[in-house]
């Protein structure tokens, strides 16, 4: 039978969904209502896990190496060992490979994360420090942050699914770090903001527009959207 730790992160993880759906929509969580748009693909044998896990490797070292110019598909192919129609059967364009190794990458974080939680006192405290180390984290591998972020620009709506599931994940991890199990709509609300904030500052700095300084300030500038949504905060007429 699930545990009510495992009943907390699917409500949590329900939660992140409507949120998602609300900010393509422009409408907000407690507004949303249905089910998600896409539906659940089948789950992947150990054989196939297996195999995506080689793919987003050897998409991963391509582009620590190089870059997004670096990421060919053949040659992510060669690297790992598949065939070519293969690849292309799991991954339909590099776009789809890139924004799903970025999906990856955030969740290796979100582990790691985990391992050790943020020490802040507040919510807004505990997000921007994790915002913090997760920016530190990528700028380890500036290539790589690099050809992430430029798939995430360049995706179009055929990439949707794997863009929803990398915001999706991103949206856990601050949530996490607010060490709520039960946000409200404005709470969501303000997380949203904040990991576009996030994607925004990563991208002024992998352009050269903004210092690191710039970057942390800017985060937890944003961050502070947590303070808002305190019971102090909003039950004030």
């Amino acid at each position: 039978m699930p545990t009510e730790a495992h009943r907390d992160k699917a409500a949590r993880a329900a939660k992140v969904d409507k949120a998602a759906r609300a900010g393509r929509t422009g409408r907000t969580a407690a507004r949303q209502v249905g089910t998600a748009r896409i539906a659940p693909a089948a789950p992947l044998t150990e054989r196939q896990e297996a195999r995506r896990r080689r793919i987003l490797h050897a998409c991963a070292q391509l582009a620590c190496r190089g870059g997004f110019d670096a990421v060919q598909m053949r040659a992510v192919a060669e690297s790992s060992q598949v065939a070519l129609g293969t690849l292309y059967r799991y991954f339909p364009s590099k776009i789809h490979l890139l924004v799903a190794t970025m999906q990856d990458q955030l969740e290796h974080l979100h582990g790691t994360l985990r391992k050790k939680p943020p020490a802040g006192d507040t919510p807004a405290e505990r997000v921007a420090e994790t915002l913090v180390r997760a920016f530190r984290a990528l700028q380890r591998e500036p290539h790589l942050a690099d050809a992430m972020v430029r798939a995430l620009i360049f995706a179009d709506r055929s990439v949707s699914p794997e863009v929803d599931q990398a915001s999706r994940q991103t949206m856990m991890i601050i949530l996490d770090a607010m060490e709520l199990s039960d946000p409200t709509a404005d709470q969501l609300a303000a997380v949203r903001v904040i990991e576009h904030t996030w994607h925004s500052a990563l991208i002024t700095w992998l352009s050269g527009r903004a210092s690191i300084a710039q970057v942390k300030s800017d985060i937890e500038t944003a961050c502070r959207l947590m303070d808002l949504t305190t019971p102090q905060h909003t039950d004030v007429r």
